[in-house]
């Protein structure tokens, strides 16, 4: 692969990736989790994408109308790229010992989504090019932060609250997936152009509003210096 397009494909994900652990300020995860976050989403992107594929041959692609493009969204892409990251969340960084505040949900699905988006990219370079990869920096990356956003709050939420642990766990995968099928169906119904831009747009309002999240989170931090 050309260097140019690697770079493409993964900078955005990495950039992020070091933004949102800079944002972590009172107690840095370790390096070895982050890490392995960041390939676990990576990985995960594998059998997402295999079983998106045999989906849509069963489904047909592009969809053929409003309905076609809901049921692809809500019940084929949204689910089984949200399930993929939320089972790295919860089987490999929630049971860690490092995972003892509840900034660190965000930082962990933020790295997770992030693996899973370059790896994404990866897939998407030889086949569509630069001009897509640039396109995906503005659009499908920073939409995976978003949805990665919404997952880590959960998660912080259910790591100071023992009794509702799965509860919360699975309320974070429920919005997630329902806000990534709401983007998706607005990026692929092919009834006006407009709502394709809506659907992007409205990005990055939504970011500021998570962003709230992500400052109550740090500022709930037990080792916050009083």
């Amino acid at each position: 692969m050309d260097v140019l397009l690697l770079l493409a494909a993964t900078l955005p994900g990495i950039l992020i990736s070091y933004a949102i652990f800079r944002a972590d300020r009172y107690e840095r995860e370790p390096l070895w989790l982050l890490l392995l976050c960041f390939a676990g989403g990576g990985l995960m992107t594998v059998p997402a994408v295999e079983a998106e594929r045999w989906a849509l041959q069963q489904l047909g692609y592009p969809p053929g109308s409003v309905l076609d493009a809901a049921i692809l969204s809500f019940g084929v892409l949204a689910p089984m790229e949200e399930v993929a990251k939320w089972l790295i969340l919860v089987l490999v960084a929630f049971p860690s010992r490092a995972f003892n505040e509840p900034m660190d949900g965000i930082v962990y699905a933020v790295l997770i989504a992030m693996g899973f988006a370059s790896v994404e990219n990866i897939a998407y370079a030889d086949r569509l090019g630069l001009h897509i990869l640039l396109m995906r920096t503005l659009t499908a990356v920073p939409a995976h932060l978003a949805f990665a956003i919404v997952q880590g709050y959960y998660a912080g939420l259910a790591q100071t609250r023992p009794a509702q642990q799965m509860r919360l766990l699975a309320r974070g995968l429920l919005w997630a997936t329902l806000a990534h099928g709401l983007y998706d169906l607005l990026i692929l119904q092919g009834w006006s152009q407009w709502l394709v831009v809506m659907g992007i747009a409205a990005l990055y309002p939504y970011l500021y509003f998570l962003s709230g999240w992500v400052r109550q989170h740090r500022d709930r931090s037990p080792f916050r210096p009083e």
